[in-house]
């Protein structure tokens, strides 16, 4: 496992965080046996929001447990909006959603929180304001936005120097090989993925802000289960709202050079889509939801696939 630093953060961070938007995390069952694995395979970032429904819960209970909460890093995420797509971004609800996730979560701070969407009617300096002013009560670190433009990023932090505030430090888009061409849960969904965001992947290079990847197998078209001979089972394989963000002929494409590549250096197209988000020139973390040992201890091997250059631009089309 590799580790790195994020600011406002008092622990190494894998770069890999377990995601846990996924069952048996969401039903709130009983997940205690794969993050036992997960967590004894190095990963120690964890990924959760207060939308998830029972991951909060099933994911603080087994902390509880175990006792295990200060050598871990969270990171949940607050204000996401209303079933009936009511923003959110406020203090109120920003506080709500802490005040709830810390519970559940049982831990009286969240290392890495983040809101969930952005909402471009509240002025960006209010937001640091808040965010700052739960850092210095002590109930999280690093904080910042998932599903934020870098112009509003730019915004937020303008105004944190202005006034000698902290800024935002983290960032958590949808990245990864595959281009995200439509929306697929709606409410505001960012990628920086696809030739169209060239200028958004330049800001995070120069800026070296982590960027915590989302969908980083584009919600499974680059996991090895979709088959570029076979498009017309997608849909059936990843879901509607993944097949209507991903499948589309250039990711067909790129998928057929991930298989074409994975054989040629003897590993998956999984580990071949991972190796290109950990070889990218930003500071790349990834989040991965993995059912099986095996599986996460792929997505950890991928770590040392070398991709030179020109093997990076061919399998981006480029």
């Amino acid at each position: 496992m590799e580790y790195r630093d994020i600011p406002y953060v008092d622990k190494k961070v894998s770069r890999i965080f377990f995601g846990t938007a996924m069952e048996p995390f969401l039903s709130g069952g009983d997940g205690s046996g794969l993050l036992d694995v997960v967590y004894g395979l190095g990963v120690n970032a964890f990924d959760t929001a207060r939308v998830y429904k029972g991951a909060e819960k099933v994911l603080g209970d087994w902390m509880e447990k175990r006792g295990n909460r200060d050598e871990l890093v969270i990171l949940s995420k607050c204000g996401h909006p209303t079933p009936d797509w009511k923003k959110r971004v406020n203090e109120r609800e920003m506080r709500r959603d802490f005040e709830i996730s810390s519970g559940y979560l049982h831990t009286d701070y969240i290392d890495i929180y983040l809101l969930h969407r952005d909402d471009p009617e509240v002025d960006a300096g209010e937001i640091v304001e808040i965010f700052n002013a739960m850092h210095a009560e002590g109930k999280i670190g690093a904080f910042g936005g998932s599903n934020w433009t870098c112009r509003r990023i730019e915004e937020a932090n303008e105004y944190a120097y202005k006034h000698n505030l902290i800024p935002f430090t983290v960032s958590s888009p949808q990245f990864g090989l595959a281009d995200q061409v439509d929306d697929p849960w709606g409410g505001g969904c960012i990628s920086i993925s696809g030739p169209l965001n060239g200028e958004e992947r330049e800001w995070y290079r120069k800026t070296s802000m982590p960027v915590i990847a989302y969908s980083s197998l584009a919600h499974g078209f680059l996991s090895g289960k979709v088959k570029s001979d076979a498009p017309e089972n997608a849909r059936e394989i990843i879901g509607s709202e993944a097949d209507r963000a991903y499948a589309c002929e250039e990711n067909f494409r790129r998928l057929k050079r991930c298989e074409e590549m994975a054989e040629k250096k003897g590993c998956t197209v999984a580990q071949i889509a991972m190796a290109w988000i950990y070889r990218q020139k930003l500071n790349t973390f990834a989040v991965v939801s993995a059912s099986k040992e095996e599986r996460m201890r792929d997505n950890i091997e991928a770590l040392s696939i070398e991709l030179s250059s020109e093997e990076l631009e061919w399998l981006d089309l480029a």
